[in-house]
């Protein structure tokens, strides 16, 4: 099941990550764009994932530096635009796999598109595997460790259902009984034509 590969692939980079464990880490992508498009691209958008995830951790630091906040807060804005623009290639993957397939008269369109539900199921992993290690956790006490187990085993089942959900939907694209649109993303605050603050800048 294309899940069961994305959960795998998803445990495999945020454990490649957590080896050198820093933001400032080189990217190394296994996956060839040329022979393996798809694990490629899903590669890649978890380790954006996973960055992010950490980048929010720093960020969070009440002794921060104002100034490194600033600088960090432009690295997260540019880390958002980045995960928007990598589930748009996938979900440019999903409309070439799905292009020869014509939706059936009564054909309903879904709530999100299978990008975003991948999208949702990376950021899942990651959840899991932070509440894995609270979980987990020797320095805490044994409430901390019972709560954190509790949240784990509901995250373990969200997987599952999500995962069941998503290839459901693309079952369903396949078969004709509903079909993808994709909406290109529309940030504004990025454009310095729709930035008002930007723009005044020019």
């Amino acid at each position: 099941m294309i899940t069961e590969n994305a959960n795998t692939l998803f445990q495999e980079v945020i454990k490649k990550y957590h080896v050198i464990d820093s933001v400032d880490q080189a990217f190394e992508n296994p996956y060839s764009s040329d022979t393996d498009l798809w694990n490629h691209l899903l590669y890649k958008k978890c380790w954006i994932d996973t960055v992010q995830w950490h980048f929010e951790d720093i960020i969070r630091d009440p002794q921060i530096d104002p100034v490194a906040a600033l600088t960090l807060k432009r690295k997260i804005d540019a880390s958002n635009q980045e995960r928007t623009d990598m589930v748009e290639y996938l979900d440019g993957y999903f409309l070439e796999k799905f292009k020869e397939v014509s939706p059936k008269g009564a054909a309903t369109i879904n709530s999100e598109s299978p990008a975003w539900a991948f999208d949702r199921l990376s950021i899942l992993a990651l959840k899991i595997y932070h509440m894995n290690e609270e979980a987990t956790r020797t320095d805490a006490s044994d409430t901390h460790r019972t709560a954190c187990q509790k949240k784990l085993d509901i995250l373990l089942e969200q997987r599952v259902d999500l995962s069941t959900a998503i290839e459901q939907l693309l079952g369903d694209i396949e078969a004709g009984d509903k079909y993808m649109k994709v909406y290109k993303q529309m940030k504004m605050y990025n454009d310095d034509e729709l930035n008002p603050v930007l723009r005044a800048q020019k």
